[in-house]
C-alpha cells in the first residue's frame, strides 16, 4: 500500500473510534467591495476596476455530529477597464476578478471529538497557505472539490490529510482559458504538525497529479518549524522551511528543485520586525512551483512571480508592522512596510525590486477598510508595475 493510503486509512480509523459532537449552524455574509488601479509599462492603458463580492452561507447541524452547508458568492464589476482574463479586454493589465456567480462551497461534514471529515466543495487551507491555500486576496476564492479529515492523534499532535478531485481557480468559470477555469486533479495532501512548548514542527507531502496540465504534477516533501520566545518585554520568533519537489505522474519535465525560507522576526514596543530569505529553486528548464498557494501573499503584492521563473526565485526581504491611532481609534489602524529583492536561482541575474505598503482601518457599522500599495521595479526580468487598492468590508455574523 502506498504512503498516502496508509495515512488516509489511519486517519479514517481514528476518526471512526471517536464520539460525534454538535457542530455550529447558520447563515453567514460577507461584502467586499474593491478598487483596484493598476499602471504597467508593459501596456500603453492603465487599468481599473471596481468590484463587488457578495457571498451567502448556510450550515445546518442535522444530527448529532452531522452537518451540511452551501455557500453562493457573486462577483460584480462596475467598469470594463481592465483584463479580467473573461472579458477579452487584453488591452489592459490584468485584475483577476470576473463578474461570475458560482457554488462556492457544498459540503456533508461530520465532526467528532478530536477530528473530522468533510466531503464535497470546500475551503482547504494549510499552514501559511504557502502550498495549498484559498486564494482569499481575490474577489472569486479558490475551493476544492474533495474530501479531507484531521484527527488529534495525541495533545499537540495533529494530522490532516485530503484528496483532491477538482481545483476551482480563482479565474472562475467565465474565464477564456479553459485551464484558468478549474483544473481536474487527483491530488493527496498529507500534513502532520506537532505543537508544543518549543515552537511547532510540520511535516508534510502534496502528491498533486494535474490531469489537464501534466507538467503540472509534482511531487513534494518538506519540515517547517516555528517558534517564539520571550526576551523580557521583546520576543524574538523565527520560522525555517525546506522542501524538494520532484516530477511527478508522467510529468515530462524532470524537476528537482528545493524551496529554503529563513525567517528571523522581533516584536517590541508594539511593532514587529522581520528579515527573510526565500528560495524557490530553479534548473533553467524548470523551477518549484506551487499552484495551489495563495500566491499573492508571497514574493510582493505586485504579482510578478506567481509563476516561478525557470531559473528560479531568490527573495531578500524586510518588513515592519505595527498599530497605532488615538481616542477612539487607539490601537486599531494597523500599518506594514516592506522591501523585496529578486534575483535567479540560478545564474546572477536580477530580477528587480518591490516595495510594499499597506495601511487597515475600521470604519462605522462593522466595516473594515484596507488601503495597499506596491511598487515593482523591473532590472530586465519584467515591466516597472504600480498597484493601488481601496477596499472595504463586512461579514456576518
Amino acid at each position: 500500500m502506498k504512503p498516502r493510503n496508509c495515512l488516509a486509512l489511519a486517519l479514517a480509523l481514528a476518526l471512526a473510534l471517536q464520539p460525534a459532537v454538535a457542530a455550529a449552524e447558520g447563515w453567514s455574509a460577507s461584502l467586499r467591495y474593491r478598487h483596484e488601479a493598476v499602471s504597467d509599462d508593459a501596456f500603453t492603458r492603465d487599468a481599473s476596476a471596481d468590484t463587488l463580492r457578495l457571498r451567502l452561507g448556510y450550515a445546518h447541524d442535522f444530527a448529532h455530529g452531522w452537518s451540511a452547508g452551501a455557500e453562493l458568492e457573486a462577483v460584480a464589476a462596475a467598469d470594463s477597464h481592465f483584463n479580467s482574463t473573461a472579458n477579452g479586454r487584453v488591452a489592459f493589465p490584468v485584475v483577476a476578478d470576473p463578474g461570475s456567480f458560482e457554488l462556492n462551497q457544498a459540503w456533508l461534514r461530520w465532526r467528532g471529538e478530536h477530528g473530522g471529515a468533510t466531503f464535497g466543495r470546500q475551503r482547504i487551507v494549510l499552514d501559511n497557505q504557502r502550498f495549498v491555500g484559498n486564494v482569499g486576496w481575490r474577489q472569486n476564492e479558490q475551493t476544492y472539490d474533495a474530501l479531507s479529515a484531521d484527527a488529534t492523534l495525541r495533545d499537540g499532535l495533529v494530522l490532516r490529510y485530503a484528496w483532491l478531485d477538482r481545483v476551482h481557480r480563482v479565474f472562475s468559470d467565465e474565464a477564456i482559458d479553459p485551464l484558468a477555469r478549474e483544473r481536474d486533479v487527483n491530488a493527496h495532501l498529507a500534513n502532520l504538525a506537532w505543537t508544543g512548548a518549543a515552537g511547532s514542527l510540520v511535516g508534510y507531502g502534496y502528491w498533486l497529479d494535474d490531469q489537464d496540465l501534466a507538467t503540472g504534477s509534482t511531487r513534494t516533501l518538506g519540515l517547517r518549524y516555528t517558534g517564539q520566545r520571550a526576551l523580557g518585554k521583546a520576543s524574538a520568533g523565527w520560522t525555517l522551511e525546506y522542501a524538494k519537489q520532484r516530477d511527478y505522474a508522467g510529468n515530462p519535465l524532470r524537476v528537482d528543485a528545493d524551496y529554503v525560507l529563513f525567517e528571523p522576526s522581533l516584536t517590541a514596543g508594539g511593532l514587529t520586525w522581520k528579515l527573510g530569505f526565500e528560495r524557490l529553486g530553479g534548473g533553467g528548464s524548470a523551477a518549484f512551483q506551487t499552484p495551489l498557494a495563495t500566491l499573492h501573499a508571497f514574493n510582493g503584492w505586485a504579482d510578478k512571480f506567481l509563476v516561478t521563473p525557470a531559473n528560479g526565485l531568490d527573495d531578500r526581504y524586510a518588513s515592519a508592522a505595527g498599530k497605532f491611532g488615538s481616542g477612539r481609534l487607539d490601537g486599531k489602524l494597523g500599518w506594514t512596510l516592506a522591501f523585496h529583492d529578486y534575483q535567479a536561482d540560478l545564474g546572477s541575474a536580477d530580477y528587480g525590486r518591490e516595495w510594499n505598503a499597506s495601511l487597515s482601518f475600521p470604519l462605522p457599522a462593522g466595516f473594515s477598510g484596507l488601503l495597499k500599495l506596491a511598487d515593482y521595479r523591473s532590472d530586465g526580468f519584467a515591466r516597472d508595475t504600480r498597484k493601488l487598492w481601496l477596499q472595504v468590508e463586512r461579514s456576518w455574523p
